[in-house]
């Protein structure tokens, strides 16, 4: 199992955002830079994931569980942009 660190501001989605989605989870898309892209390639089904809350709140919230390997967003493209499935595994304590 590997762990990574993804981030969001709060107001774009937030942790309990995240756990309002459920054991379904929610495709963590939007990701453009391409570092960051070649660790989503990376992520595997069951790898961990700590979610940060970057610019607005500035705090570790929780951590994420992959709960679907990499799939590419559009398939057709030769530098494809990829997409995870994570879903709330476990909140954090903050301030």
């Amino acid at each position: 199992m590997n762990y990574w660190l993804v981030k969001s501001e709060p107001s774009s989605w937030s942790w309990d955002r995240q756990v309002a989605k459920g054991a379904k989870g929610e495709a963590w898309t939007g990701v453009r830079n391409f570092t960051a892209r070649q660790n989503l390639v990376n992520m595997k089904k069951g790898d961990r994931a700590f979610f940060y809350h970057s610019n607005e709140g500035k705090e570790m919230s929780g951590s994420r569980k992959s709960i679907k390997g990499p799939t590419p967003i559009q398939p057709t493209r030769p530098a494809s942009l990829f997409a995870v499935d994570l879903k709330a595994d476990k909140p954090l304590k903050t301030r």
